[in-house]
C-alpha cells in the first residue's frame, strides 16, 4: 500500500491515531530503502503534519491498481444499478469470494486505477445498501471495517469505505486458518491462548493457561512440552465465538464462520524438536511469535524466528506482559525487535499496531507482502490491545486461493500421521493433516511404511475436526480419524495413509540441496543429524557431500543422506531442515533412491 494511503488509514480525521508509526514502517514494503524507514517514535510528528496538510489538488492518495485475481474489489459507487448490472455485480462478488476462499474485501469510493475519489454521505449509504443486497443474493454476510474521509478541504465531506464480505463455501462448515505460536519459555504463549479462547483475562499468575496443558508436569512447571491445539471462532459479523459463551467445541464450530486453530508449541530449548515438528508437519498458515516485554529477545526467540523464516511461514509478533513494564521498557523491546527484523538476513518491515485502522491495514498488507511484520503490544492481565489482535485475526485472509485448493483435492488421497491415540470404545485414532485429495468415512487406504517397507490396508471410520464430527475431509485440513480395531503397534509418527492407487515411493537414502546455516566446525561425510521434512523426523547419516570434502557455515552443496532406523515416504521438492546440537541447515529434496516396489500386506 502506498505511503500516503498508509498515513491515511493510520489516522483519524487527519490526526495521529497513536499507532506508533505503523504506516511509517509499512511504506518500505513497496520499494523504499531501509534508510528511509523511520522508527515509530520519530515519525509520529511528521506523519500527523503530513495528514493534516493533505490536499487532493496536487497529491491525490491512491491504492495499488485493482488486479483481476485476488479477493479485493474496487468500486467507485453502487447507486441504483439496473437489474442486468446488479446480476453482473453479484456474479463478480461470487468470483472474489471464490478467490479469497470465502472472504472478499470491497473498497467503496475507489476507482479501478486505485485513486481514492470518495463519495458523499448520500451516495455512500446508497452504495452500501446495494452491497448488502448483493451479499444477500449470494448468501454472504457483510461487515463495514472502516470509513475514512479522503478530502479534508472539500465543502462536502467525501468518504471511502472498506467492507468485508464473508461466505462459508458450500462444501465447508467454516473457513479455517492454522497459526503456530512460537516464543521463548515464559514469554506468555499459553496464557495468551487461554485468554483468547476462554474469554477471561489472566490473574497475573498463569490461571488462564491451565486449561491448555496436557500433562501433569506441564501444570506443575508451567512449561509446555507438547503440541496442544486451541480454537478461536469468529461469526459472520466478526464477533468472537469462544468458550465464554459456548460450552463445547461443537457449539463453537456451529456458531463460527471462521475458525483460527492455534498450535501451542514448546518454548524451552529442551523441546526444540517438538517445536520444529509442529512447524514442519502441521503446515501452519501463519506463525505468531510471542515476546515478553520485560525480557525482550531472549533464549529461543531468535532461533524460533529463524526457523519460521527458513520454512517461509509468514510471521507476526505479539509483545506480552506490557502491564509489568514502564512504557520506556516496552519501547526498548520494540526497537530491539525492529533492529533484528531489519537485518539483512531478515529484510522484514516492522509495523507497530496502535489502533483498529492499523490492524485492518496490517491484515491486508500482511497477506499481500511477505515482508510486512505486524507487531502488537498487549497485556493478558489488563486486556490492553487484545481487541486489536482479534480484529487482525478476524480479517486476515488465507494465503492459498481456491484454485490451488481444488488442484490439491483432485490428487490422490495422502494423510500425514502426526499423532496416535487409543480411545476407549473407539479404538485406534490417528491425528494429522490431509495433504492432498479427499477422505471420507469408509474409505479404504494403506498406511506405512513399516520398518520393512510394507504398507498395511485399513478402513477409515469416523472423522472429527476441531472436536466435532465431520463426514468429508479436504486437502489442507487437519483432523483425527478413527481406525477401529487396527493394531496401534503397527503405527508411528511420520507414516502416511495414502490411496492404494498412489504406489508411494519409499526410500532409505535421498539427496538434498542444502545450505549450512550454522556449524561450529565443519560438516562432512559420516556426520549424523536429525532430519525434519514434513511429518518425518528421524536421524540420518551424511553418506556423501558432492563436489566438496566438507562444508562450513553459509556454504551450499548437494548431500546424500541415509536414514538409520527405517525407510520413509518422501517427495522430490519437499523442504528439509536438519539439526544436531547448535548445527542447523535447510534445503530441499532433489532426488530419491527408492527401494524395491512395496507390496501391501493383507488387510488386518
Amino acid at each position: 500500500m502506498d505511503e500516503r494511503v498508509s498515513d491515511f488509514f493510520g489516522s483519524e480525521n487527519g490526526h495521529g491515531s497513536g499507532s506508533q508509526g505503523a504506516s511509517g514502517h509499512a511504506k518500505s514494503g513497496n520499494g523504499f530503502g531501509v534508510a528511509q524507514r523511520k522508527s515509530f517514535l520519530k515519525s509520529k510528528k511528521s506523519k500527523t503534519r503530513f495528514a493534516r496538510n493533505l490536499k487532493p489538488s496536487n497529491n491525490t492518495p491512491y491504492l495499488p491498481p485493482e488486479v483481476e485475481e485476488g479477493n479485493i474489489e474496487y468500486k467507485l459507487k453502487l447507486v441504483n444499478p439496473t437489474q442486468y448490472r446488479f446480476e453482473h455485480l453479484a456474479t463478480q462478488m461470487k468470483w472474489r469470494l471464490q478467490e479469497g476462499r470465502g472472504e472478499a474485501v470491497y473498497q467503496i469510493g475507489v476507482e479501478d486505477n486505485g485513486m481514492l475519489v470518495g463519495l458523499s454521505e448520500e451516495d455512500m449509504r446508497a452504495s452500501l445498501k446495494t452491497l448488502y443486497k448483493m451479499a444477500e443474493k449470494v448468501g454472504a454476510d457483510i461487515t463495514v471495517l472502516r470509513e475514512q474521509e479522503v478530502d479534508y478541504d472539500a465543502d462536502v465531506p467525501l468518504k471511502i469505505a472498506e467492507v468485508l464480505i464473508r461466505k462459508v463455501p458450500d462444501d465447508q462448515q467454516f473457513l479455517d486458518l492454522r497459526v503456530a505460536v512460537l516464543g521463548n519459555v515464559d514469554s506468555g504463549k499459553s496464557t495468551l491462548l487461554g485468554v483468547l479462547t476462554q474469554g477471561e483475562l489472566d490473574n497475573g499468575r498463569g490461571r488462564a493457561r491451565l486449561n491448555l496443558f496436557r500433562h501433569l508436569h506441564e501444570i506443575q512447571t508451567g512449561r509446555t512440552s507438547s503440541i496442544s491445539f486451541e480454537i478461536l471462532g469468529f461469526n459472520s459479523k466478526g464477533e468472537v465465538v469462544n468458550y465464554s459463551e459456548s460450552r463445547t467445541a461443537e457449539e463453537i464450530c456451529e456458531s463460527a464462520s471462521k475458525m483460527i486453530t492455534f498450535m501451542d508449541l514448546a518454548g524451552h530449548h529442551k523441546y526444540l524438536k517438538t517445536t520444529i515438528f509442529g512447524l514442519t508437519s502441521y503446515c501452519p498458515d501463519f506463525a505468531m511469535l510471542v515476546v515478553s516485554a520485560n525480557t525482550g529477545i531472549a533464549g529461543t526467540t531468535r532461533e524460533h524466528l529463524g526457523i519460521a523464516m527458513a520454512l517461509k511461514v509468514p510471521i507476526f509478533i505479539v509483545i506480552s506482559k506490557v502491564d509489568l513494564c514502564t512504557r520506556a521498557t516496552v519501547e526498548r523491546t520494540v526497537r530491539q525487535l525492529e533492529r533484528v527484523l531489519k537485518q539483512p538476513g531478515c529484510n522484514k518491515v516492522p509495523m507497530v499496531i496502535g489502533s483498529k485502522d492499523d490492524a485492518v491495514t496490517a491484515a491486508q498488507q500482511f497477506a499481500q507482502s511477505p515482508n510486512i511484520t505486524p507487531i502488537f503490544t498487549l497485556s493478558n492481565v489488563s486486556g490492553e490491545s487484545l481487541d486489536l489482535l482479534k480484529v487482525f485475526l478476524n480479517i486476515i485472509p488465507p494465503l492459498s486461493n481456491t484454485k490451488e485448493q481444488e488442484e490439491l483435492m483432485e490428487q490422490l488421497t495422502e494423510f500425514q500421521v502426526d499423532e496416535i491415540y487409543t480411545v476407549p470404545e473407539v479404538g485406534t485414532v490417528v491425528g494429522g493433516t490431509l495433504y492432498s485429495g479427499i477422505c471420507r468415512e469408509g474409505d479404504g487406504l494403506v498406511v506405512g511404511p513399516t520398518d520393512s517397507g510394507q504398507f498395511h490396508q485399513l478402513t477409515v471410520g469416523s472423522i472429527q475436526r476441531n472436536r466435532s464430527a465431520c463426514r468429508v475431509l479436504r486437502a489442507g485440513q487437519a483432523a483425527t480419524l478413527a481406525l477401529g480395531d487396527f493394531d496401534r503397534s503397527l503405527l508411528r509418527k511420520g507414516m502416511v495413509m495414502v490411496s492404494p492407487e498412489m504406489n508411494p515411493t519409499i526410500c532409505w537414502m535421498f539427496e538434498a540441496e542444502i545450505v549450512l546455516l550454522f556449524h561450529a566446525k565443519t560438516f562432512h561425510k559420516g556426520f549424523q543429524v536429525t532430519v525434519h521434512t514434513g511429518n518425518v523426523r528421524q536421524t540420518a547419516t551424511v553418506v556423501a557431500v558432492y563436489g566438496k570434502d566438507e562444508l562450513r557455515t553459509g556454504e551450499k552443496a548437494v548431500v546424500l543422506f541415509r536414514f538409520i532406523k527405517h525407510p520413509e515416504y518422501l517427495k522430490v521438492g519437499a523442504k528439509v531442515l536438519f539439526r544436531e546440537g547448535l548445527s542447523k541447515g535447510i534445503g530441499h529434496v532433489t532426488k530419491l533412491q527408492p527401494i524395491a516396489q512395496y507390496q501391501p500386506s493383507c488387510s488386518l
